[in-house]
């Protein structure tokens, strides 16, 4: 819209129609002069009844609401004079205060009541019924939305997600403004969220030059971040600049030049390693050496035990009621001899039952054993497969963020380890190269580590490829387990899983035992079926319900993406209902009763059992139920296997909708019954790698819904992205390996 075509109108708030927190976008009803009200749209985060503006704009028909002004620009003022500020109080704009509250703070202070709540809280203390503790909630809520707005707004005046600006606020709080305007590359930081693109245009608009230094190392550092997202612990020098290049449009001298400034301060890490010139972020350099010395160290390690080996497995074979496989006493014995061990197999090869082994043998040499896995998920399976407590990695070590809110640190480490003989990791192949130098850290010297998973799963989220590595390169024990054993023979779940595993092609057409396909070759078509199956097919027909029905997609985009396949599935399981409350945020809308996934860690978030056990952290990937939408208190409260965790409203971003979720998220767990949504994707995400992961999460019961040419095409590429990480390397050299 041309600036010169820009209507004004004057007025103030008579009534606030529609807001939407997530992007500011709202509707009211604007009084001007004349007395008359009209209709407004545009970006107007915390808009409230009684504040004045002066909006630019345009009149449009909207063909359903009608002659309405949509504005493109908003100078806002808070209101002022004690009509104005009683209205604007009144309306709900400060959480605590309605209308019963609004009339006794502006009855005391009048016009001055805002810049009392702002600024001197204690003042409102002195008015009956409100006590010091409500008074700093009122304050601490006020001028949180005072700070918000004023970030809002500057972002959205230059065309900006404002949603940002509640990230911004969350970490850096009244200074977030002054320190965006100083570092507008702060927006790009992985714990605020934006994108690179996004910063810059903030800083092109700011008036940065486009060769300048700041701009360029900002760019550098963020292609670090933006590839170790991708799993890369390092990127090749040439490359680095290359992609710079090519993202900011400067010359590759430049870039290379930046690289180097990186490198002198210290803000990036190099060496010629694996046959490159590696430029790290410190971060993962440390990570990655620190734990090659860790875990080379281990694998030298031999224990002489004085227990009689085959004794003692006639022992645990005795307690436990079970023969063990030629391979599952192996293991046995390279657990009781080594301090480094890998186990690694399919599903159906015994992997649990040769966890449950080594644990009773440590318990026979009066090792204290700690039980982790990478998530939740993993967790509790692991602790209902053994009888024994598991935990997450992250809160066996502490996880949590430091002061500033942007860096995630471990209370258990070098000089505070754990209190443990040994630890058994399972699920390792979702072990990324920061939690694996974590843990290891936190290891008393003597400890033992046995690291059990799937190595032909889908590798680590995070960078680097540990598991693979660490089996690659030869020094650590290994045993694969091969033999499906008898009690697996019948599943076509594990047959199948392990024909895909080769590259062969399983008969889909054999719809029988717990392998079914239920051919679509049209989107939408598929969408019907897959809701069908968790609302009515599988509850009714095989005694399966909702909650024990999992949809996975190798994709969050498109007609058999997760984010439409979770909007299908809310209107099938979950519909609006009387009494039922309920959140929009978003493009989505949070209802009890909807089934809700975490999607970042957040080691501050309190929960509380039924038990009445409390503690904090919720991690990303961890599934539980909405139980409770509180409007008035702006609150929701999600239930995780038992603990309940309250998030405010702004905090709604860490959640999504998990009747669907993507193939990545499902790893280290397991579901009683899998649909598999396949459709037509990006090849990216078609691999057999990813196939064989949705495959072995069903326990009892895998449907693939779609076209099984699909399927086909996944076997057929095995091409596995190359990631960037030279822990293999090192292990070799520090082990003396050739």
């Amino acid at each position: 819209m041309d600036q010169q075509e820009l209507i004004e109108l004057s007025g103030t708030v008579d009534s606030v129609i529609y807001k939407n927190e997530a992007n500011g976008y709202t509707v009211l009803r604007l009084r001007d002069g004349s007395d008359e009200t009209v209709t407004v749209v545009g970006c107007f985060p915390y808009a409230s009844v009684g504040e004045t503006m002066l909006v630019s704009g345009a009149w449009s028909n909207h063909s359903v609401h009608g002659r309405q002004f949509k504005a493109e620009f908003a100078q806002r003022l808070m209101p002022s004079g004690a009509q104005a500020i009683y209205a604007y109080l009144a309306g709900g704009a400060v959480r605590g205060i309605g209308p019963a509250t609004a009339a006794l703070i502006v009855n005391r202070f009048g016009d001055q009541s805002l810049e009392v709540l702002e600024n001197a809280p204690e003042k409102l203390a002195g008015i009956r019924g409100i006590s010091a503790a409500k008074a700093q909630q009122m304050s601490e809520s006020f001028r949180r939305q005072a700070g918000v707005r004023r970030l809002m707004e500057y972002i959205c005046s230059f065309g900006l997600r404002p949603i940002l600006a509640m990230r911004l606020y969350k970490y850096y709080g009244d200074q977030a403004l002054e320190l965006l305007r100083a570092n507008p590359y702060l927006l790009a930081a992985a714990h605020i969220g934006g994108s690179f693109a996004e910063a810059d245009s903030l800083a092109m608009a700011a008036g940065l030059d486009s060769h300048s230094r700041d701009r360029i190392d900002a760019a550098v550092l963020f292609e670090l971040a933006h590839n170790s997202g991708n799993g890369h612990c390092f990127i090749p020098r040439e490359k680095l600049a290359a992609v710079t290049t090519q993202l900011i449009g400067v010359e590759p001298e430049e870039a290379d030049e930046g690289i180097g400034r990186l490198i002198e301060d210290g803000r990036l890490r190099y060496e010629e390693v694996a046959g490159c010139r590696a430029c790290y972020l410190p971060e993962l350099y440390e990570a990655e050496t620190d734990a090659a010395e860790q875990l080379a160290r281990m694998s030298r390690r031999k224990f002489r035990e004085n227990a009689d080996l085959p004794a003692l497995i006639g022992q645990l074979e005795a307690a436990l009621g079970i023969r063990y496989a030629q391979l599952q006493k192996q293991i046995l014995r390279l657990a009781l001899e080594n301090q480094l061990v890998v186990l690694t197999g399919g599903p159906g090869t015994g992997k649990t039952t040769s966890i449950r082994a080594v644990l009773a043998m440590f318990d026979r040499l009066g090792l204290k054993t700690l039980l982790a896995a990478p998530t939740g998920r993993a967790a509790k399976r692991m602790t209902e497969l053994t009888g024994r407590e598991a935990s997450t990695v992250h809160r066996l070590l502490g996880a949590k963020f430091d002061e500033d809110g942007e860096r995630v640190v471990f209370t258990k480490d070098e000089s505070d380890q754990l209190d443990c003989g040994a630890v058994i990791l399972d699920e390792a192949s979702m072990v990324d190269i920061i939690l694996i130098d974590a843990l290891l850290r936190a290891m008393p010297p003597d400890a033992r580590l046995v690291m059990v998973g799937d190595a032909d799963q889908l590798p680590s989220v995070g960078p680097g490829n540990v598991f693979s590595a660490v089996i690659r390169s030869g020094v650590a024990p290994t045993v694969r387990l091969t033999e499906i054993f008898r009690q697996n023979e019948g599943s076509r779940i594990v047959r199948n899983a392990h024909m895909i595993n080769r590259g062969e092609y399983p008969d889909f057409s054999e719809n029988t035992g717990d392998f079914f396909r239920l051919r679509r070759l049209e989107a939408a078509g598929s969408v019907e079926t897959i809701t069908e199956l968790c609302a009515v097919r599988l509850p009714n027909r095989m005694h399966i319900p909702p909650q024990k029905i999992q949809v996975l997609s190798p994709t969050r985009r498109g007609e058999l993406g997760t984010v439409w396949l979770n909007k299908k599935l809310q209107e099938a399981l979950n519909p609006p209902g009387k009494g039922k409350r309920e959140k929009a945020f978003g493009d989505a809308v949070f209802r009890e009763g909807d089934r809700v996934m975490q999607v970042r860690n957040n080691y501050d978030i309190l929960w509380k059992a039924a038990n009445g056990v409390s503690g904090s952290g919720i991690y990303n990937g961890d599934i539980g139920q909405i139980t409770a939408v509180d409007l008035d208190a702006e609150t929701l409260t999600v239930d995780f296997d038992g603990r309940a965790a309250v998030y405010g409203f702004d905090a709604l971003l860490e959640l999504e909708h998990a009747w669907a979720i993507t193939v990545h998220k499902a790893q280290g767990s397991e579901y009683q019954a899998v649909i598999l949504a396949l459709g037509q994707s990006s090849q990216m995400l078609l691999t057999r790698d990813l196939l064989y992961t949705a495959v072995t999460r069903a326990r009892e019961l895998l449907i693939l819904v779609g076209d099984d040419r699909t399927a086909c095409q996944m076997i057929d590429n095995f091409r596995q992205t190359k990631r960037y990480s030279a822990l293999r390397v090192r292990l070799r050299k520090l082990c003396g390996v050739s």
